[in-house]
């Protein structure tokens, strides 16, 4: 009897682990590898946009229980400002979301997918983007370097603050008179019409205004903008589509990180991608609308752009882009004809 329990209790020993340890290897072996990317947006905590694209990770994060894992940065943190997609080159970043026309140092072309004068307002933009090839097209700009984007990676978000101005504006000769933050080619016409122009980190521009560093400055939109207290350092509100009708920010990935994907992950990225920019514009042209009123309550004055300027200015991207389509490499040519053929035949039928 004594025997028959020792058997038995072994038998049970043995049952248990089994039961135990047996499962735990074979679920060890069959559990998919836990991913983890690092992404970073070009903002200040407070900018709309970062704000997106830290809620955009981590809505990846829990739609795939987790096998992805996509820590969100803020835009400086990990890497120098404007530096973003360097560091997704260099597998620093496996992903980010940032301006095309902070890449003007590798990609003239860069500027023409950007806010610039002349460029396709936003529904336009995305549009292009998606089905017209713009993807495809930036795809190609960068050629070799270690990064992609696909269809539903640009925001466009609504037209930009022409300028948040200490001074008023209301001839040609008042805008030759200003320091002005302003980048990509909205910045290099602006200085072909006379002005000064420099170049300042968006979170750097609440502090330059009060030093007197600039006399005035472009950013983003009126809701990010008013998220960002600009009403405390500039009286003057100006408005128009012709300097940036719209301020596109496009999410890029690694070539390396992104094949490295299931192909039920890639689609669970590019969809929720896809969502959150789409959503990100339509808060935005929402909240600018409201920010109107908000700029006013707050005692600055909220101005059109005298049509002298716009005249001027349109003018001068045309003739800008026109010498530079013939001096850049074909892909600049291709580029602005592609983006300036879909505008014609989009406004056709508006």
């Amino acid at each position: 009897m004594r025997v028959l329990k020792n058997i038995f209790l072994v038998l049970l020993v043995a049952v248990l682990a089994i039961g135990v340890f047996v499962p735990y290897q074979v679920e060890g072996a069959d559990a998919p590898k836990k991913i983890v990317w690092k992404s970073s947006g070009h903002g200040p905590a407070s900018d709309p946009s970062q704000i997106f694209h830290d809620e955009c990770c981590k809505a990846i994060t829990k739609a795939s229980g987790g096998r992805l894992e996509v820590k969100p940065f803020v835009g400086g943190s990990i890497v120098p400002a404007y530096k973003e997609l360097d560091a997704v080159h260099e597998g620093v970043l496996q992903m980010c979301y940032t301006c095309p026309m902070y890449n003007l140092d590798k990609w003239p072309a860069a500027g023409l997918i950007s806010s610039r004068p002349g460029a396709l307002a936003g529904e336009a933009l995305r549009t292009w983007f998606n089905y017209g090839g713009g993807a495809d097209l930036m795809n190609k700009m960068m050629g070799d370097y270690n990064t992609l984007t696909f269809p539903g990676a640009l925001s466009p978000l609504p037209e930009e603050v022409f300028f948040h101005s200490k001074k008023k504006l209301e001839t040609l000769d008042d805008l030759k008179a200003l320091k002005a933050r302003c980048m990509g080619d909205g910045g290099e016409i602006l200085k072909r019409m006379g002005a000064a122009t420099v170049i300042i980190p968006g979170g750097e521009l609440y502090e330059a205004m009060k030093r007197g560093t600039i006399d005035a400055f472009e950013y983003s939109t009126l809701a990010s903008n008013w998220n960002m207290h600009f009403n405390e350092v500039a009286q003057f509100v100006y408005i128009s589509p012709t300097r940036a009708p719209s301020d596109p920010q496009v999410f890029f990935v690694n070539k390396e990180a992104w094949e490295a994907l299931p192909d039920d992950l890639k689609l669970l990225v590019q969809t929720t991608v896809d969502r959150f920019t789409q959503a990100q514009h339509e808060y935005l042209v929402y909240e600018s609308i409201k920010a109107v009123d908000k700029f006013r309550e707050a005692g600055c004055e909220v101005l059109k752009v005298p049509a002298e300027i716009e005249v001027a200015l349109l003018a001068e991207a045309d003739k800008f882009y026109e010498e530079k389509s013939a001096k850049e490499d074909p892909i600049f040519a291709e580029i602005y004809n592609s983006m300036k053929t879909y505008g014609e035949a989009y406004r056709s039928v508006k």
